[in-house]
């Protein structure tokens, strides 16, 4: 279903999918008009446990012209199942990959669903991701060490035609930033201070 006109202008003031939709566009507005105001450095610091089992702690980040801090720090921890000789302490890395690929997207789905106008009813990513650990263990002639492909599958309903629908997670798609590093790669570099 296409809003109307009205309903078109209506939606610039009104919250929906639970997205602060004006405070969003005025974002994109300020950001048009203040191109520098878009870089942003988000950081995280990772500690080593012990075994495969680390622990990051996500607390601040840089953008809009100055410093942030979350509402509160966040904690995740990554390990290995027993099978990879790990503790089983939190998920894998390689699946908190796949965690952001899905929230990033389907974070895209919900703010641009509000701009559109379209009510969401549900939205569920089902993600998969196939991967070959004979690099990571070291065994000769094993290629690469990372995912050989990896499949996303959404489910979405809303008060929208299907096309509408898909029009939506297909711009999510376009504007996601892990979907953008994962397809183009970035560069990536790693020092070392020895204590």
């Amino acid at each position: 279903m296409a809003p109307s006109a009205t309903s078109t202008v209506a939606r610039e003031f009104i919250p929906l999918n639970g997205v602060d939709t004006p405070q969003l566009l005025a974002t994109i507005n300020a950001v048009k008009a203040n191109r520098p105001l878009a870089q942003f450095q988000f950081r995280a610091v990772n500690r080593w446990q012990r075994g495969t089992h680390s622990r990051t702690r996500i607390e601040a980040f840089s953008g809009a012209g100055g410093e942030h801090k979350h509402i509160r720090a966040f904690e995740f921890d990554a390990d290995h199942p027993p099978v990879l000789t790990g503790s089983d302490a939190g998920p894998a890395p390689v699946e908190f990959l796949l965690a952001a690929l899905s929230s990033c997207i389907t974070a895209g789905i919900g703010n641009i669903a509000a701009v559109r106008g379209i009510r969401l009813t549900s939205v569920e990513a089902t993600i998969e991701g196939d991967i070959n650990l004979s690099g990571i263990l070291g065994l000769p002639e094993a290629g690469r060490n990372g995912y050989e492909q990896i499949r996303v599958s959404y489910r979405i309903s809303g008060d929208a035609s299907p096309e509408a629908l898909e029009a939506v997670v297909q711009q999510a798609q376009e504007r996601s930033a892990v979907l953008d590093v994962l397809t183009n790669g970035v560069p990536v570099s790693v020092s070392v201070a020895v204590e």
